[in-house]
This record gives structure tokens, C-alpha cells and sequence, in this order.
């Protein structure tokens, strides 16, 4: 993915028989996915201005002005839905978007390293880190909190994490 290109949502379907859709939110403010149009597909074509319709089970029933039909709107589920980087508002210093967490190399407190950062998950209480050990396919997930990752250092491209014990 390009670094200029930040995954908001996705898009589930069609929503009723007049084209409309229904979209998932990735946004820490769902509804702020309207403001950020116009949204792409990963490769920046297809550009999408949404207008929020309302708010539905799971997400939003959306309008996108080109598509007027429920054919139209099945033919773009699940498709993902991204902004521009300078489209999004800047974060706080302890703060990330997924996106510029995974690739990062991680390390022990004793700089071993430990392995890179695959993915950013979070199955509903907080944010883990998918860690690919070094030379293997496998995977080891990491809470991502202050106490396991005290440092994220994205100029350099590392993470230190003090992880649990036997957790590697």
C-alpha cells in the first residue's frame, strides 16, 4: 500500500433497491468517513464522494452519486475505501495509524531483535501487534500498550517491546 493512501472503511454491499450501501467505519470517529471524501480503492482510481444517509446495524447506509442501482452497489462489496493521508488530522505524539505500525522492526529492551510487525489487530479490548519472527512464518501477538511497547520510534522504523514472559 502507498504511504500517501490510509484504509477509512470498506464497503459491505448494497442496502435496500435504489443503490444505496452499506459501508464499515475504520474511523476512531465513524461518521468523520463522510468529510474525508472523495475515497479510492487502494491504487487511488475510482474516486467515491459518500453522503451518510443514516446510521445502520454495523455501520452506515451511504449514497454515492454514480451508483443508482442494487446491482451497481453489490458490484463494489468489499471494496476498501481510502483517503489521502493529508485528508486525515494529524495525531498526538502517542498515537499511530495502523498502517505506518506494520513493516517496523521490533525489538527487545536488549535490542535482540524480535521480529517485524505483519499486522495491527484488535478483537474488540485493545490493539495487538502481529509479529512474524525473524526467518519464519510464524506470528506472536503483542498487546499493544505502554507497558509491552514503550517505545515506538517511526523515524527509524523500530519498535522496543518488553514482552511477557515466554511469550518468545
Amino acid at each position: 500500500m502507498s504511504d500517501e493512501f490510509i484504509c477509512v472503511g470498506s464497503i459491505g454491499g448494497s442496502y435496500g433497491v435504489n443503490g444505496e450501501l452499506r459501508i464499515k467505519s475504520y474511523c476512531a470517529i465513524p461518521e468523520d468517513i463522510e468529510t474525508y471524501s472523495p475515497l479510492t480503492r487502494e491504487d487511488g482510481s475510482d474516486a467515491f464522494t459518500l453522503a451518510i444517509i443514516r446510521q445502520i446495524k454495523n455501520g452506515y447506509a451511504v449514497r454515492i452519486a454514480e451508483v443508482t442501482t442494487k446491482e451497481q452497489a453489490d458490484a463494489l462489496k468489499g471494496v476498501q475505501l481510502y483517503a489521502r493521508r493529508d485528508q486525515l488530522p494529524s495525531l498526538p505524539d502517542d498515537e499511530y495509524y495502523h498502517s505506518d505500525l506494520t513493516g517496523l522492526q521490533v525489538l527487545d529492551t536488549g535490542g535482540e531483535t524480535l521480529g517485524t510487525v505483519k499486522s495491527v489487530q484488535n478483537h474488540g479490548a485493545s490493539d495487538l501487534l502481529e509479529v512474524q519472527l525473524p526467518d519464519s512464518s510464524a506470528t506472536v501477538l503483542l498487546p499493544f500498550t505502554l507497558a509491552v511497547i514503550p517505545t515506538v520510534d517511526l523515524d527509524t522504523g523500530r519498535i522496543i517491546a518488553d514482552p511477557p514472559e515466554g511469550v518468545f
